[in-house]
């Protein structure tokens, strides 16, 4: 396994990261703690989860993954062993906190002991915040996203919620804060306040990222690099279409895509023969194309960590493989020229 630091924490991570939203939906209770024993025995120390999981998200499932990695901390003694991230939910999720969810100082308090309570530890060694109380173009919905809101009244909300973090970080419940789903400005903004008022320094970004989803370059790219706020890049498969198994109108029994009641918005036409062109390169050069697009994840220079996820333990055994596969220059050629026919696929 290789590690990477987390931000300025003093952490080390491993490069992948084990992701956690399918355990209490289309994992098992015993699945989920069978992943966590393999990917601690890979060398996999970092696992990442949230308030709202498990996904696709509704009121019966919301909270169980962290039950799921509260009683195997609880079996096993591992919790030590184990750098967990977690998050706070933004709003929209009428079945959290009574549909008053939004990131300020008493939901994240709130939301704090909760997950503290399921997850059958002290401390939370990262706390995001999971998606902005502004919106984001994140979750689909870059084509519409155009930002209007109170510059001052946001900035307010930033000093708040760092206050509240810093309260946390002191009585021990969290140990570092991070981002998600947040844009270049954003994170500036996070990233000034915290040096003007000596309040906690957001450690990471935590955005979705693939080789069908590639829009934290260049401008987060550069703020990664030059912030020491490395990406933790989510659905670096996106939601398994990476691997073909959705294409012709597939609908593999057990999978993401049948769950989704409107859909997958990823399911485009430029998305379907981007998928086909990716799964060619792969096959030209001998790989397997989820370890092709997991190994160009793990290679990027501001990526931190690797969030990657499975339903079933060859998917999980192939992934974390996917840290010793090279990706040769005519391999990244090809890729690059997938991108540029393909830049925005969904």
């Amino acid at each position: 396994m290789i590690y990477r630091p987390l931000g300025r924490t003093g952490l080390k991570v491993s490069v992948i990261c084990l992701g956690t939203m399918t355990w209490g939906r289309q994992n098992t209770e015993e699945e989920g703690h069978a992943q966590m024993d393999y990917a601690l025995g890979r060398g996999v120390n970092f696992f990442d989860t949230a308030e709202m999981y498990a996904v696709p998200p509704n009121a019966s499932t919301y909270g169980k993954t962290e039950a799921i990695i509260g009683t195997w901390f609880r079996k096993t003694g591992n919790r030590d062993r184990v750098i967990l991230a977690s998050k706070v939910a933004g709003p929209g999720l009428p079945w959290v906190r009574g549909g008053k969810a939004i990131i300020d100082r008493a939901n994240i308090k709130a939301a704090v002991e909760g997950s503290l309570k399921r997850l059958q530890t002290d401390y939370i060694d990262l706390y995001q915040l999971h998606w902005p109380n502004r919106g984001s173009y994140s979750f689909n919905q870059i084509w519409g996203y155009s930002p209007n809101f109170d510059v001052e009244g946001v900035r307010d909300n930033f000093l708040e919620v760092l206050d509240t973090l810093d309260g946390l970080v002191k009585e021990g419940k969290i140990r570092h804060a991070g981002l998600s789903n947040e844009t270049a400005w954003g994170t500036m903004q996070w990233l000034r306040l915290s040096e003007e008022k000596g309040l906690p320094r957001m450690a990471s970004i935590q955005n979705e990222y693939s080789l069908l989803y590639r829009l934290f370059e260049p401008d987060m790219h550069e703020v990664a690099i030059t912030e020491d706020i490395g990406l933790l890049a989510w659905s670096p498969l996106a939601t398994g279409m990476l691997s073909g198994k959705y294409l012709d109108g597939k609908r593999p029994a057990g999978s993401r895509w049948t769950l989704l009641s409107g859909g997958s918005a990823r399911d485009t036409e430029q998305a379907n023969k981007a998928v086909r062109t990716y799964m060619e390169v792969a096959k030209r050069h001998g790989l397997d194309v989820c370890q092709m697009a997991l190994a160009f994840v793990n290679t990027r220079p501001f990526v931190t960590s690797n969030i990657i996820g499975a339903t079933t333990m060859d998917q999980l055994k192939t992934n974390i493989d996917s840290i010793d596969v090279q990706l040769s220059p005519q391999v990244l050629a090809d890729i690059d020229k997938v991108r540029r026919d393909f830049p925005i696929p969904y």
